[in-house]
């Protein structure tokens, strides 16, 4: 999503002081979101502030997104230096956060940049896009010209390069099924735009129907 729009994604991960590993769990994002900066940062530590502050830069425009009680209002009150969001505790009995933010809002930071506050989503809708999808698998994007078929599915045709590769061990399972899961999602995210643009179609033409037999009916009473 961030890639169609022309906007560059940073994946931070919140709440550092409570990983066992930071470093390990920074490297596993790495592994899901190739080429994708990771940074791990900590409201109570301070850890990862500057990092962050350095990726927005002065004249710059950036949204928090996450869910419920992952920190976003939090770590923007670190970065404002003042408790101006409010924030709330996680739930004891299972640790989901709960709804705070009810609203966006656009905050300055004292550097120069803009930061966006927004409420917690529970998932990120996928644009219609096949081409943004593989942008963000380029181990993947590189090996399809090799395939045996112009319009291989990547998941049981004969001379595949993408399955080969994951035979081979040359490509990371896990990122494969991520890549299919994607491309399940895209496709039924263009069958929902086929359908509401159907729908669209048909209730102008019914309109136009309708209006159609509303002039009829006055000349007819005209006459």
């Amino acid at each position: 999503m961030a890639r169609s729009g022309d906007a560059r994604a940073v994946v931070v991960l919140s709440k550092a002081d409570l990983a066992d590993d930071p470093p390990a769990a920074v490297a596993q994002a790495e592994r899901a979101a190739v080429g994708t900066t990771v940074l791990a940062a900590s409201a109570v530590t301070g850890e990862g502030l500057e990092e962050i502050l350095s990726e927005i830069g002065p004249g710059r425009t950036c949204v928090l997104v996450g869910s419920s009680g992952a920190g976003k209002s939090t770590l923007i009150n670190r970065l404002l230096g003042e408790d101006r969001q409010r924030t709330g505790a996680v739930r004891a009995g299972d640790d989901r956060g709960r709804q705070v933010t009810t609203r966006r809002e656009l905050l300055a930071l004292p550097g120069g940049s803009l930061v966006i506050d927004t409420p917690g989503i529970r998932a990120v809708g996928l644009i219609a896009d096949p081409d943004a999808v593989l942008s963000v698998f380029p181990e993947i994007a590189e090996l399809v010209d090799a395939c045996r078929f112009n319009d291989c599915t990547h998941t049981q045709e004969p001379g595949c390069a993408v399955l080969a590769a994951a035979e081979a061990g040359e490509l990371d399972p896990d990122r494969l099924a991520s890549f299919h899961k994607l491309v399940r999602e895209q496709a039924n995210a263009a069958l929902r735009a086929d359908e509401h643009a159907r729908r669209t179609q048909e209730r102008a033409t019914i309109g136009k129907y309708r209006d159609m037999l509303r002039e009829a009916q006055r000349f007819k009473g005209r006459k």
